[in-house]
């Protein structure tokens, strides 16, 4: 095998593609693409914030006063946000619609009932709820409105009749609701993160999200440049070309070279993606900081990031391979995509396991499955962001999935060297088979 050769064909794959102006708009859109699903949402909500305008029928006499300053309280301190969770509580209660409660005196019920619901489809309130004397006891509160489907203004006036009717029965009881209220407030967890280099206070959301973001960031890649191998490959196959490079190259020296120069435009694109989401989250992440408590945020070690591009090119170049063999062994598209379903198989497993792996590192199954070649590149890279495993693990792990890819590299390249000048039936797997024996 020609180096020379394999280099020649890496570079013109690699500016093939990067140069195509279709390789910088993919590249463009997604992050605007991502910035405009994460901040529109949230823009569009703080700028055309709604006015919710509710009438409360209170037949209790005390619950309706109590609601409404629950619901629309006093402008008074913010409430300080520990942790990430707690600060996710409060951009969303400020998000919601703004509540304009009009207090009913009770009147005769089937009468009133019609004459508010005339109100509600008149436009004049959104909705509006009666509150009883049976809500002491445990009773629900029917809620009337023209559309039931704004869950998150539920949600927060669930919220609040809750803790009204709650503080009422404490004080019907004969109890302080305040001091019951301090003497049952719930435990928070400091979380502090022991390590090698000693310990800090880290959100365990925050770590959580990080291991959430690698993971998907590392399967989203390898399988768009793992895919982009199967077409060019099926590609120069169906168009003839090969049988015109094949005349000055050899096959391996042919799929080494497109391999190696996707998987470098796969290195760009991540690159870029990665110097793109920094930019955008940097906003995001000073406010946080200015929010949380000191040491909350995630740190990302230079160690993770140097095993998250070793860990994409062992995962890119095993799904390559993989792809390139059954590119070459096709004779069309519909016949690669009925091969490539085996593949994807290999993809959406560590999704399926992400959350045990997560919630326990450590755990047998973590570790045995982080070891299967095959799921290394994926689920070690998510072991590796939650708690770095023990030295002996990676290095096992990486010398299994590269030991196991090189193997394929090779097995494939003799699928490769017979199927890319085959043309016409569909191979068997015994066909398959005496490729891999006789090429």
């Amino acid at each position: 095998m020609r180096a020379e050769t394999v280099r020649t064909i890496a570079r013109r794959e690699y500016l093939a593609r990067v140069t195509t102006k279709g390789f910088w708009i993919a590249t463009v859109t997604l992050p605007l693409l991502m910035a405009a699903m994460v901040f529109l949402p949230s823009l569009v909500l703080l700028k055309a914030k709604a006015t919710h305008r509710m009438a409360v029928v209170d037949e209790t006499g005390e619950l309706g006063a109590a609601l409404v300053e629950a619901l629309a309280p006093e402008p008074g301190p913010r409430r300080e946000a520990r942790d990430l969770e707690a600060l996710g509580e409060r951009q969303t209660e400020e998000q919601t619609a703004r509540f304009v409660v009009e207090l009913v005196a009770p009147g005769e019920p089937e009468a009133q009932r019609a004459a508010l619901d005339a109100r509600v489809l008149a436009g004049e309130i959104d909705s509006w709820i009666r509150l009883g004397a049976g809500q002491l006891a445990g009773g629900k509160v029917e809620y009337r409105a023209a559309s039931v489907s704004n869950f998150l203004t539920q949600k927060r006036l669930e919220g609040a009749l809750s803790r009204v009717v709650s503080r009422a029965r404490l004080e019907g009881a004969g109890l302080d609701a305040a001091r019951v209220s301090e003497l049952t407030r719930a435990t928070e967890l400091d979380t502090v993160r022991v390590s090698e280099r000693g310990s800090r206070a880290e959100g365990g959301m925050a770590g959580f999200f990080l291991a959430y973001f690698l993971f998907f960031l590392l399967y989203m890649v390898v399988a768009i440049y793992g895919q982009q191998v199967l077409n060019g490959v099926l590609e120069e196959k169906t168009t003839r070309v090969v049988e015109v490079l094949l005349a000055t190259v050899r096959p391996v020296e042919l799929m080494l070279g497109k391999l190696a120069g996707i998987g470098l435009v796969g290195l760009t694109q991540l690159g870029i993606w990665l110097a793109t989401a920094v930019a955008l989250t940097a906003p995001g992440v000073v406010g946080a900081m200015a929010w949380l408590p000191e040491g909350k945020m995630p740190q990302v070690a230079p160690g993770v990031v140097v095993h998250f591009l070793l860990l994409f090119l062992l995962g890119y170049f095993f799904f390559a391979t993989l792809y390139a063999a059954i590119g070459a062994a096709s004779n069309n598209l519909q016949e690669a995509q009925q091969f490539a379903g085996v593949v994807v198989i290999f993809l959406v497993a560590p999704v399926l396991l992400m959350m045990p792996v997560i919630n326990d590192p450590d755990s047998v199954l973590a570790v045995v499955v982080s070891l299967i070649p095959p799921f290394t590149p994926l689920l070690m890279m998510l072991r590796i962001a939650v708690k770095m495993p023990p030295a002996w693990q990676v290095a096992l792990g990486y010398l299994l999935s590269g030991g196991f890819t090189l193997l394929l590299v090779w097995l494939c390249a003799r699928i490769y060297r017979v199927g890319i000048l085959m043309h016409g039936k569909k191979p068997s797997l015994a066909e398959l088979w005496r490729w891999l024996r006789y090429a």
